[in-house]
């Protein structure tokens, strides 16, 4: 099984030795077609403006919209999140606008506010290791949409559906849990 990272900017590396660590192939995806590889795709953190740019720059929007219909899992981690989400506070044009959740931008604070702590995590036993960095959070979630954890009751982690969203770098510890729960996803959706 392959999972897509895409790469226009973030922790590429990190999102794909976690995937190896987690029992599936990471592939760097740079171009649109190379979408046509991957039963699911990573959209890393870095800044979410600029990751919006170039994917329209390069045809990833419809591209990830296609790779959405049909039926593939997308995780957003991050920035990542944000370009997932349907509602950006204080923007009007959401990026791709899938996840029914409505996310604030930069809410933990500056770079140097940045801070890493265990986060109990639904559907993993042991608490995951979290790094937030300039980390975004959702504010509220639609019809659908499962809360998967918090911090200081507000939420960070998020599902619906074949999508998986988290306002922090899971990448970034030698904690893999949450690229497991992603791979399981992906395995769910070839079964189906």
């Amino acid at each position: 099984m392959k999972i897509g990272v895409l790469a226009l900017q973030g922790a590429v590396a990190e999102h794909i030795r976690s995937i190896e660590l987690a029992g599936a192939e990471g592939i760097a995806i740079k171009k649109v077609e190379e979408l046509e590889q991957v039963q699911g795709l990573i959209i890393p953190g870095g800044e979410s403006t600029t990751i919006g740019k170039l994917m329209r720059k390069y045809g990833f929007i419809e591209a990830i919209l296609q790779f959405s219909d049909a039926g593939k899992p997308i995780f957003g981690t991050c920035a990542g999140l944000i370009v997932l989400a349907k509602s950006i506070e204080g923007q009007e044009e959401p990026h791709l606008g899938l996840m029914n959740i409505t996310v604030a931008r930069n809410a933990f604070g500056r770079q140097r506010e940045s801070f890493e702590t265990d986060l109990d995590v639904k559907g993993i036993e042991e608490p995951v290791r979290a790094v937030f960095i300039r980390a975004p959070l959702i504010r509220s979630v639609g019809d659908g949409v499962d809360v998967l954890s918090s911090y200081n009751d507000e939420i960070v982690t998020a599902r619906e559906g074949h999508l998986l969203a988290s306002s922090f770098h899971p990448e970034l510890t030698d904690d893999y849990r949450l690229h497991q729960y992603f791979v399981d996803m992906v395995k769910a959706s070839q079964a189906s």
